[in-house]
């Protein structure tokens, strides 16, 4: 095999034209910019800084104009919200810039996790990002630590900003300054005087959200009629959503009162909302404004929230106990309760030679048969409609009783506790005298010795102090029983007042608003117990009355 002769060949050189060269040289480069508010001072801050990297970049016969990216009114904690910083770092991922300006670091960002992320990601890409105030450039390993020592300082900057933002707010809470958010606030609009104002319209709206959920429909019932009845909301719109209708029903506002620090953000960098369930004080300032609904009726509202909750569960197989979720189609579901095992009852439809026979069982009958309760009996609908309509006719006769206990309930609210020498003001002047008396003690007590004298006075103080603590709470607990008993006895009363004075038909709002329990005795008796703490003993009609296997 022969070898061919070796050979040199040249390869010229490319020989670059002067534009090519002026090309090459030039960074495509780019500036961002950033104010925080929208405020005027602000806003010729940021066009300052948009003009002046303009004609900096342009000036610059080495540097091309890639953009300026300028964010105004926007946070620099976090970069979620920022989307001209967001549409930079996607045009730097796509090889689209070369050099990036900012006028400081806190500009950039002022969440030291995000710059360190942001500036060590464009290091990567051989991008640098010139902070000008810090004279820092981010694409050597070493300006990292500075990076991140300046980041921790302007955080830290906002995170005092906040807190002083959020002190101020928290004392003007304290002085009774009351802020409120019109936005989606139903009903009201800011008066001339700076406080709510009642839209007329727009309260009879939020009167019938409460007056219907009293009487016992759902939600989605309510929903649905204001829908059909083409009910706007604040925003105009006919569609109503459920967790809109629960807020209105939970809004202290349509009692006239205000609650402050409900909700408060867990920091500046996250801004998290979080309800508050005790890590903070909250403000409530009573009386405030005027009322589309009375505090009645709103307190009545929240104990009817915490009824249907109570019976809220999950399926049967998760619900040993039967309980079930709130449904307002039957006023007896929920009210119905077996005396044997607790358990609410359910109605149910037997189909027995083509006649439908609606029915009540004990819900651990329905599902477990006599494994959990032997003895309930099934009661069929009718005869035990009549018993519950005959109990609830006693108590219509017994009106001028039940105003009569309305003012005795309301006299004993402010009467003394009964075997209470000292009313609640007494025992808090005796709490004072005493806390006095101790701190007075620790003042001229000074080394060992005088503590073990004055121990036996520091113990029988300390032993007053827990026994006129233990009465006020007994004290406070009778007051807020006689209170309870008194809202209790005056919504029935208002009820009864309402209704027909021989109720003749079987009402599922009348039912559901004057009784609070059903109990099943046997299958010839029930215990009704009204909501004004009423109970009367009804006997089933045998007519149809069959006991279940």
């Amino acid at each position: 095999m022969t070898t061919s002769p070796s050979k040199l060949i040249v390869i010229p050189p490319v020989r670059e034209t002067a534009q090519s060269q002026a090309m090459k040289k030039q960074l495509r480069v780019a500036a961002y910019c950033r104010v925080s508010t929208d405020d005027e001072e602000q806003l010729t801050s940021y066009e300052a800084q948009v003009s002046y990297y303009t004609d900096k970049i342009t000036s610059n016969p080495d540097w091309v104009m890639a953009d300026v990216f300028a964010d105004e009114g926007k946070t620099g904690t976090s970069v979620k919200s920022r989307k001209d910083f967001q549409r930079m770092i996607r045009q730097c991922r796509r090889g689209k810039i070369d050099l990036i300006l900012t006028k400081s670091l806190s500009r950039f960002a002022r969440n030291t996790l995000d710059t360190v992320k942001y500036t060590r990601e464009l290091r990567q890409l051989g991008i640098p990002v010139i902070f000008e105030k810090e004279n820092l450039n981010s694409i050597s390993w070493e300006s990292e630590f500075l990076l991140t020592l300046y980041g921790a300082f302007a955080q830290s900057e906002s995170e005092s900003i906040s807190k002083n933002v959020s002190w101020g707010k928290r004392q003007a809470m304290k002085e009774g300054k009351v802020t409120i958010q019109y936005k989606h606030l139903l009903g009201y609009i800011r008066g001339a005087d700076g406080k709510p104002e009642i839209v007329p319209d727009q309260a009879e709206t939020i009167r019938f959200i409460f007056k219907r959920y009293l009487a016992g429909d759902t939600l989605r019932a309510i929903k649905a009629q204001l829908e059909a009845e083409q009910v706007p909301y604040i925003t105009g719109e006919v569609a109503w959503n459920l967790s809109t209708l629960q807020s209105i029903l939970q809004n202290e506002k349509y009692c006239g009162d205000v609650i402050m620090q409900k909700t408060f953000r867990k920091d500046c960098i996250s801004k998290e909302t979080v309800v508050n369930t005790g890590q903070l004080p909250k403000y409530w300032t009573q009386n405030h404004h005027e009322a589309i609904v009375s505090r009645e009726i709103f307190d009545a509202v929240q104990e009817e929230t915490a009824r249907r909750k109570a019976m809220a569960s999950g399926t049967k197989k998760s619900a040993p106990t039967g309980l079930g979720k709130y449904s307002s189609k039957h006023a007896l579901t929920g009210l119905l309760i077996c005396g044997e095992c607790g358990t609410p009852y359910r109605r149910v439809v037997w189909t027995q030679k083509g006649m439908k026979r609606p029915v009540w069982r004990c819900v651990n009958r329905l599902d477990h048969g006599k494994t959990l309760c032997k003895h309930s009996p099934t009661l069929d609908e009718k005869p035990l409609q009549e018993a519950v309509l005959a109990a609830v006719n006693i108590l219509m006769s017994r009106k001028d009783e039940l105003s009569n206990g309305v003012v005795s309930e309301m006299i004993q609210e402010l009467a003394p506790v009964p075997g209470e020498a000292l009313s609640l003001a007494d025992i808090e002047r005796a709490i004072a005298d005493l806390a006095r008396r101790f701190d007075q003690l620790m003042d001229e007590t000074d080394g060992e010795e005088s503590i073990q004298r004055n121990l036996d006075q520091f113990r029988e103080i300390s032993e007053q102090l827990a026994a006129l603590k233990e009465r006020r709470a007994h004290v406070l607990g009778v007051q807020a029983e006689n209170e309870l008993m008194a809202k209790r006895l005056q919504r029935a009363a208002t009820v009864m007042e309402a209704a027909p004075a021989e109720v003749t038909e079987w009402n599922e709002s009348i039912i559901h608003q004057l009784v609070e329990e059903v109990k099943v005795l046997s299958k010839d008796e029930i215990r009704i117990t009204f909501r004004n703490g009423i109970t009367i003993s009804q006997t089933i009609s045998p007519i149809r009355q069959e006991a279940a296997s």
